[in-house]
């Protein structure tokens, strides 16, 4: 803790100057510009970033175009009341914005995936029906854009309940360019990157394609990843735009698996030998078209549609048997917009709907001698999933200070399981709620906003937590379990934005993000056996205070922090006899952390662009966080850390349109020996839990990009 926030004062300073630097120097309204351009749309309806009445983030690619971009995490570590980690530095990272998600990392918790916060990519969803989440599509080389929906979602595009995460792909560009990039660094990786986008008209079109190769720090945690992302954007009919999109991914990735502590601080880079000895890996191929259409009616109306097919091809070697999965994930929305004024007031009213549906086989086979699919089939099965949901969201103007947004969405979510083996165990289950959400803006001054909202979510179990436990259900037994519940949330939170620009003086720009909130989630999933089952049966309470601050000096002087102070409890959760296997036995874990969560998060960026030399930038950063535990039962502790980042990078532009761009960055600069990420609700060897994800060692990277426009 000491040293975290050692790195926090280090990281602050220039910003804790900034009062008195604007004092120094605060010009009048007439020479003050604010930031009120920027336009969010993972709300849904696109609207300024000062109007919107929740908590929302945009992170661009100069916040982390100096890292290597395999994963996520380099990008969300940034935004506040986030808290991402790599777990073996590829594309597999734990992901949780407000405490959703917590519970999605570990083996029999879909290692690969996120569950509880809903991803969109180019504004089609990576997320499944049952909202869990793989990151094969998503690079942040192919990334030009990231929106973070940190409020409840699910009001807006249903079983999301911890928030909305947008990327965009196209990149922002008015001339031709071609690019092509190469990265090599520490742990045998290396990348490379290939972009172009052009334009005709007023069509556009953008392709970009990477392949990833990495050895890896653990044994046994190697990965190679080839991914192409591209579309065309073209103007149809009146003022209207037609969007085509594809994706496509080919990534295999290696798991390390867990470590106890004893083999963590003897050998870090050790490969847990049972995940050695069965090479359990994933190997995901699959690809996703997308068709966009965005059509104006006139003045006052418009309508948008989305189709999108993908389909995926999932291999996986997983705790002593070889899985092949054949999946298809399909679905599309449509929504009308109109605006219109009654009584003086203006509204902005949208309503529409959305359908996904994912379904195919799963067989589970027996482990060949090498690893590979064994003669015995064990498990031949069906898994299909839906999410269906219309919208209605009314955003009413009352003058140009007081904007305020109602809306409210039903959803009809649903499993449906077959067994080819034994159909008798076969089980559907269906889940409808509906979902309010509110909330006013409130333009104080030039570039403040304050803003307060409520919303409700709504979210099921993932697949691999609706198998039926041993015992305690109704006969006769299905392949699902009877006792889940939706999850149900509410929160409450108020925040304020500040964005301006300054004409004279030592403060240039300033950004602050402030929010607070209260979550209260009822039927939160809890693990029993290790994870071999769930119930929806613990109530809990989130609380927290998030902050984000960036600010630009004279000199060439910059800095970012993003911080989170968060409480998170267990309201109520008892384990009955049923599933302790001691007749007359409880286990009441009321007042409880929950698992996987800090109390304080930390990441804080130093920048230096000297004005005689502007072609060279400069960047100190760190990330830390407090200790967590890992288990329910708050016995099994997750210590703290923190740990440094430093790039340096280069830029130049010749004559004949060519750009070079050279870096050099380091992650881990001190070479801190850290736990990078934990399995959540560990299973035990010998008496020791099974927990610990070694965190990256001082790891190197180089990188050089030329770009040629035209």
């Amino acid at each position: 803790m000491r040293s975290t926030l050692r790195a926090l004062v280090a990281l602050s300073a220039p910003l804790l100057l900034t009062p008195a630097l604007g004092a120094q120097a605060t010009p009048p309204d007439s020479a003050r510009r604010t930031l009120d351009s920027v336009v969010v749309t993972a709300t849904r309806e696109p609207r300024s970033l000062t109007l919107t009445p929740f908590a929302v983030s945009v992170v661009t690619p100069g916040q982390w175009q100096d890292r290597s971009g395999f994963g996520l995490d380099q990008a969300l570590a940034q935004v506040p009341g986030v808290f991402v980690q790599s777990r073996y530095g590829t594309s597999d990272i734990r992901l949780t914005i407000r405490g959703y998600g917590a519970r999605g990392a570990g083996d029999r918790s879909n290692a690969g995936t996120s569950r509880g916060v809903r991803v969109l990519l180019d504004g089609i969803p990576e997320t499944e029906p049952d909202g869990r989440t793989a990151f094969d599509n998503v690079d942040l080389a192919t990334v030009s854009r990231i929106e973070v929906l940190r409020s409840n979602g699910s009001a807006a595009y249903g079983n999301a309940a911890g928030g909305i995460v947008s990327l965009s792909t196209m990149p922002d560009f008015t001339r031709d360019f071609a690019e092509f990039g190469q990265q090599s660094g520490s742990f045998g990786l290396l990348r490379t990157i290939a972009r172009a986008g052009y334009g005709s008209g007023s069509a556009k079109g953008w392709v970009s394609l990477t392949r990833t190769t990495y050895d890896g720090w653990r044994r046994h945690s190697d990965a190679n990843r080839s991914q192409l992302v591209g579309g065309v954007v073209a103007p149809v009919g009146a003022r209207g735009r037609l969007g085509v999109q594809l994706a496509a991914a080919s990534n295999l990735f290696r798991i390390p698996g867990p470590l106890t502590p004893a083999q963590f601080a003897s050998d870090a880079r050790m490969a847990n030998p049972t995940y050695l000895a069965r090479d359990e890996r994933r190997y995901n191929r699959l690809i996703r078209i997308g068709v966009t259409l965005d059509q104006p009616i006139g003045e006052a109306q418009d309508v948008a549609a989305m189709l999108f097919v993908n389909p995926k091809y999932l291999q996986r070697s997983e705790r002593n048997t070889f899985r092949d999965f054949t999946r298809y994930h399909l679905g599309g929305s449509g929504s009308w917009g109109v605006r219109f004024s009654a009584g003086g007031v203006g509204h902005r009213l949208r309503t529409g709907g959305d359908f996904a549906f994912q379904d195919g086989s799963i067989q589970f086979y027996d482990l060949s001698p090498r690893n590979g699919r064994g003669l015995n089939l064990r498990a031949n099965k069906g898994e299909g999933a839906q999410n269906a949901g219309a919208f209605v969201q009314d955003e009413i103007a009352f003058g140009d200070r007081l904007t305020i947004v109602v809306g409210a969405r039903y959803d009809d979510l649903a499993y449906f399981y077959r067994d080819f083996i034994d159909p008798g165990i076969d089980a559907s289950r269906r889940f409808t709620r509906v979902t309010p959400r509110g909330g006013f803006s409130w333009q104080a001054g030039a570039g403040t906003s304050v803003y307060a909202s409520y919303g409700a979510g709504v979210e099921i179990p993932a697949g691999n937590e609706t198998d039926p436990p041993p015992t305690g259900v109704p006969n006769p037994s299905t392949a699902l379990n009877p006792l889940l519940d939706p999850i149900r949330s509410h929160t409450v939170e108020a925040g304020m934005r500040r964005r301006a620009v300054f004409a004279t003086g030592a403060l240039h720009a300033l950004s602050l993000d402030l929010a607070v909130y209260r979550t209260i989630v009822s039927g939160e999933p809890v693990p029993y056996d290790g994870g071999r089952f769930y119930l929806t049966a613990g109530k809990v309470q989130r609380r927290g205070v998030e902050l984000g601050v960036g600010s630009s000096f004279a000199g060439g002087l910059s800095a970012r922090v993003s911080g989170t102070l968060s409480g998170n409890t267990y309201d109520r959760y008892t384990i009955d006899s049923t599933y302790l296997g001691a007749p007359g036995a409880s286990a009441v874990l009321d007042g409880n952390r929950v698992v996987g969560l800090p109390g304080v998060v930390l990441n804080g960026t130093i920048g230096w662009r000297p004005p005689a030399a502007g072609w060279l930038a400069v960047e100190v950063g760190a990330q830390g966080n407090t200790p967590y535990f890992a288990d329910d039962r708050n016995s099994v502790r997750v210590p703290g850390n923190t740990v440094w980042r430093a790039a340096v990078s280069a830029e130049r532009t010749f004559t004949n349109g060519v750009e070079m761009r050279g870096s050099l960055s380091a992650e881990n600069l001190l070479d801190r020996h850290y736990v990078g990420s934990a399995f959540i609700n560990p299973d035990y060897a010998s008496g020791a839990p099974l927990v610990y994800e070694a965190g990256l060692p001082r790891a190197v990277l180089l990188g050089l990009t030329f770009r040629r426009t035209r």
